[in-house]
């Protein structure tokens, strides 16, 4: 099985145009499943020998110690293999077209308010080109909403500050043009100054040694302003993203907008954003209305 997965990784790779944290999700998910099979089958694990009924008991071991959504994601990854082997003419039918997805949890993000990201995003106060980086930084996320991956994928020419937009490379490499806000545009011209303007091509953030930041020096970026406003949640990347999202639903944006400016190819996907809304409404209700209180 090993060679088949081999083959379907590079088939993503090449001729999908799959990102490299979508290839490595999918190689690492397949690798867990063929070592499951290994153990089950012995010397017979072939694509041919799987089951349904085997897909099955590698999903209730999965549910001990995963969540939902992760099992949910490693059956979309074998699903897509055998649906690959099927389309090539290696096996006739696709074993895990029987085993349905397990339901996601509905879990409402959990998102900043408007005191605690203005305090996080005016953290870094000094001058040095550091400090005027993670300021840009902090603003940029909570401002366009990006991923943390697009963000570190950003590179100088894909702002504009004069129209006050960026343009961002999402999933799937599909490409879309997000606004920046004015307090967003005035920290990254402060920054760009501070690098002499760069040209064009060069990486809009960048590290110490001046090469690209990546998803990793992000996180600790934030890590570090969150200890400095003394905060003791435990607040990512995309936790500004889901902040930006919230933000904008209850400021009456509508929901079709929300999902272009995040780069959802479904919008149930920002749907999950609506509970946050609805939460916020009933707590307004609540206060507000004569006949809700006892």
């Amino acid at each position: 099985m090993e060679q088949e997965i081999a083959a379907f990784i590079r088939h993503l790779e090449t001729e999908r145009n799959a990102s490299p944290n979508t290839l490595a999700a999918y190689r690492s998910d397949l690798a867990q499943f063929r070592e499951f099979v290994q153990v089950e089958l012995g010397s017979s694990a072939e694509p041919e020998g799987v089951s349904h009924l085997l897909i099955r008991r590698w999903l209730a071991l999965l549910h001990r110690d995963h969540t939902k959504s992760s099992v949910g994601r490693k059956l979309a990854a074998v699903r897509a293999f055998f649906k690959h082997l099927v389309r090539i003419g290696s096996l006739a039918k696709n074993p895990a077209e029987l085993v349905s997805t397990p339901k996601k949890e509905k879990r409402v993000p959990y998102h900043l308010s408007i005191d605690e990201v203005t305090a996080l995003v005016e953290t870094p106060r000094e001058t040095d080109l550091l400090s005027l980086r993670d300021r840009a930084i902090l603003e940029t996320l909570y401002s366009c909403g990006v991923r943390v991956s697009e963000l570190t994928g950003l590179n100088v020419g894909g702002i504009d500050l004069d129209d006050g937009t960026v343009r961002v490379l999402g999933k799937g490499s599909k490409e879309r043009i997000v606004p920046v806000g004015s307090h967003a545009r005035t920290s990254l011209s402060r920054y760009l100054e501070a690098r002499n303007h760069p040209h064009p091509d060069a990486p809009l953030f960048t590290n110490a040694r001046g090469g690209r930041l990546t998803p990793r020096s992000v996180r600790r970026v934030i890590d570090k302003h969150i200890l400095r406003i003394a905060a003791m949640r435990k607040i990512s990347p995309h936790t500004l993203r889901h902040t930006f999202a919230t933000h904008m639903l209850e400021g009456g944006a509508d929901l079709r907008a929300i999902q272009e400016l995040l780069g959802h190819a479904s919008l149930s996907t920002t749907q999950k954003y609506t509970h946050v809304g609805i939460d916020r409404l009933m707590e307004v209700y609540d206060k507000a209305h004569p006949k809700a209180r006892k």
